[in-house]
């Protein structure tokens, strides 16, 4: 397979020729669509950019977006169905206050109860709910 880059500073956009659509491409598309994106996250009267791939998940607490990285725990101006609808290619909905990074999920646990936890990299976990249980399992393959 060939592969040719064109640089011109004019155009603002990518195009890719490919025979087929795969996992591959698909990667491709997501890393184009969300590198630039970033987010303003505050603590305190601290105002931070973020950028989304930093972002390990979503959570609300108090009617309040938070948006959690590593090690720190930023508030969002947005609404969670906001973002739902913005970053659905990377994030997903596990329940009714917690979007999750697909690219940080560190394993799942299921119980006896029928219940399935998502635990991410940096340690957070939550429950999906019952309500998101199928599109969860549809969009990672399980």
């Amino acid at each position: 397979m060939k592969c040719k880059v064109i640089t011109n500073s004019d155009v603002e956009e990518v195009v890719i020729y490919t025979k087929e659509y795969n996992n591959t491409i698909k990667e491709i598309e997501e890393y184009i669509l969300n590198k630039d994106i970033e987010l303003l996250g505050f603590i305190d009267k601290r105002v931070t950019k973020l950028n989304l791939s930093d972002i390990y998940c979503f959570i609300v607490e108090d009617n309040k977006v938070y948006g959690i990285t590593k090690n720190e725990k930023y508030l969002i101006k947005q609404r969670i169905y906001v973002l739902e609808e913005m970053y659905n290619n990377t994030f997903i909905k596990i329940n009714q206050s917690c979007l999750i990074n697909i690219d940080k999920i560190k394993r799942f646990d299921a119980s006896l109860s029928g219940f399935l936890l998502v635990t991410l990299k940096n340690g957070y976990s939550d429950y999906v709910s019952r309500r998101n249980l199928k599109n969860v399992k549809e969009r990672l393959g399980l």
